[in-house]
């Protein structure tokens, strides 16, 4: 294997306590490439230590001194771009494109956000007519646990990761053991910037040793946590009793609807984005897509037409759209649901089966683009989330219908809405029961927005001064006059 990748700790790359690695697959070509560290409790003590020796300086830098650490972080990720999004594809086997595009430039923009976010980040007072007046501090919590999905590696790590640095504290991260390089690479750049020893460790290795390490550590004082729902309710039942903030992003099965009197073109090539974009392994991903019947007949030949045109193959080539799934064993359980979908009197529109592409990659993980049409809204594969490139397709009539279907699953992380019809829009935003609501767009981020979901979608905000205020402790001060 090519690669060895290794803990950031205290400013310097070691190898796990354990002496034991795990192979590290490149997706779109089926074959592992390098070998991560399987680190376990002993190594997370080992990070927290030197981060409680750490604390000693980096609770007295001032703010400057932080957001230029930070800046410095976001550009040195925009100075290696190109190598990173490389990295970037090779872990994950998304489009290259979508590496240099998206996932790194947005990466660079958070650590450059908070930079300049925390320089600006305010506090509140209250007076009390004439007998004194209320102030509000907040002081970073200490040492926080940022632990990171697989799907976007380092633009969720890094958005994790920055508002806490911003705000003061030191971190223990955890990249996902799937898609660990990029996080390896930060560590690297981190150095590079300046960032005090101790200050930022990252461990690697499995979520039930190290992700539940740093859970349970009676020093990490906060968790942020990004990834499925499951997971999310273990860390709530272990974090919980130790009255530990959390933050905590889970999953989603988000309603995509779209109106008769919506802008026809428009809805249908950001509909094909926000269903297949990343293989559809994006928590934001409109999987449920509910259609106004007059305009049904015409929707699904239409987007079954693109949707079947679409580009999948080697991730490197500059012309593919879709790449290659995570995982040969997340491809099997995307596969799996169309199985169950078809038992359940799906129709397959187009896709459903895995797809063998030519040359290098003819050993990948990919799929075909999937659509499903004729289910019921509350089967299974309705309301459990898949994680893949797979949607359906459920006829409304009504407005209190396509809400109530919308609202049936336990999720509720974002939804979008297509119409001209502004008093509607406006009635289904009220209605539907999500974090986050797009009129007539979807995927348009603003760093400053609350961003998180109800329901089993999490626990929390983050982004923003959201994010600031979850890793800080606000403390009330009252003066008489």
């Amino acid at each position: 294997m090519a690669k060895l990748i290794k803990n950031f700790i205290n400013g310097t790359f070691y190898e796990p306590l354990t002496k034991e690695y795990i192979k590290n697959f490149n997706p779109a070509i089926g074959e592992a490439y390098m070998q991560v560290p399987s680190s376990a409790a002993d190594d997370i003590e080992m990070a927290v230590r030197a981060a409680q020796r750490a604390w000693v300086s980096w609770s007295k830098f001032s703010i400057e001194k932080r957001a230029r650490i930070l800046i410095r972080i976001a550009d040195l990720i925009e100075q290696n771009l190109e190598e990173f999004a490389i990295a970037e594809t090779e872990d994950t086997g998304k489009p290259i494109t979508l590496s240099r595009t998206v996932d790194i430039p947005r990466s660079a923009a958070n650590f450059r956000f908070f930079g300049t976010a925390i320089r600006h980040f305010a506090s509140e007072s209250h007076a009390m007519e004439g007998q004194g007046i209320n102030y509000t501090l907040r002081k970073p919590i200490g040492i926080v646990g940022c632990i990171s999905p697989w799907n976007l590696p380092l633009y969720l790590f890094s958005w994790k990761i920055a508002p806490a640095l911003a705000a003061g504290n030191c971190v223990i991260g955890k990249p996902s053991e799937v898609t660990p390089r990029t996080a390896f690479m930060l560590s690297e750049i981190a150095k590079e910037a300046g960032m005090p020893n101790g200050v930022l460790n990252i461990v690697h290795g499995l979520g039930p040793k190290v992700g539940k390490a740093i859970v349970e550590h009676p020093e990490i004082k906060a968790i942020s946590f990004t990834g499925g729902s499951q997971t999310g309710v273990e860390i709530a039942k272990k974090a919980g009793p130790m009255l530990k903030k959390m933050s905590l992003e889970l999953g989603g099965k988000n309603p995509n609807i779209i109106f008769a009197d919506c802008d026809f073109d428009k809805m249908l090539s950001t509909t094909l984005r926000s269903s297949f974009r990343n293989q559809g392994q994006i928590c934001l991903c409109g999987s449920r897509i509910f259609v106004e019947r007059p305009l049904l007949e015409r929707f699904k030949t239409e987007f079954a037409a693109k949707a079947y045109m679409m580009k999948v193959g080697d991730p490197m080539d500059k012309e593919t759209v879709i790449g290659s799934l995570v995982s040969e064993n997340h491809l099997n359980k995307v596969l799996h649901y169309v199985e169950l979908a078809k038992e359940e009197g799906g129709t397959i529109l187009t896709g459903g089966k895995q797809m063998r592409i030519k040359g290098r990659c003819s050993r990948g993980w990919f799929m075909e683009p999937t659509i499903i049409a004729d289910l019921p809204y509350d089967c299974r594969t309705n309301q459990e989330e898949i994680f893949g490139p797979v949607v359906t397709i459920i006829p409304f009539d009504e407005e209190a219908e396509v809400i109530q279907m919308a609202n049936s699953v336990e999720y509720g992380l974002s939804a979008s809405v297509w119409t001209q019809n502004l008093t509607r829009a406006h009635k289904m935003a009220e209605q539907l029961e999500a974090g986050i609501v797009w009129i007539n767009t979807w995927m348009m981020r603003d760093l400053r927005t609350p961003f998180g979901g109800v329901k089993n979608s999490g626990l929390g905000r983050e982004g923003g001064w959201e994010a600031l205020r979850f890793f800080t402790e606000p403390k009330n001060v009252c003066i008489a006059y």
